[in-house]
């Protein structure tokens, strides 16, 4: 099991119509396969930054089977226009 981490930086005033966007598209990422839940955590200190935590079965399932496939188009389309800058995205596993 691995998780992706990313970083994303919202514009100013649009921060519930991105919050709206990620509730239309979690069915997405939940019907993708190797796909385990997902969540979003906003930051207290800084309102317009978020990070987007998606629990993969493997690095694969990921940047192959959803980034290829018409829900990842999707997901961009409902919230890409909320973006200041294209997000920074990792992978981690946990080893303790």
């Amino acid at each position: 099991m691995i998780q992706e981490i990313a970083s994303i930086h919202v514009r100013e005033g649009q921060e519930a119509l991105f919050e709206a966007g990620v509730v239309q598209a979690k069915p997405l990422f939940l019907r993708a396969r190797g796909c385990h839940g997902m969540a979003l955590h906003r930051s207290i200190e800084q309102p317009q930054r978020y990070t987007l935590v998606v629990d993969w079965e493997t690095v694969e399932n990921h940047m192959v089977d959803f980034r290829e496939s018409t829900d990842f188009q999707e997901w961009r389309r409902l919230v890409a226009g909320f973006f200041v800058e294209p997000p920074q995205v990792h992978h981690e596993q946990k080893v303790i």
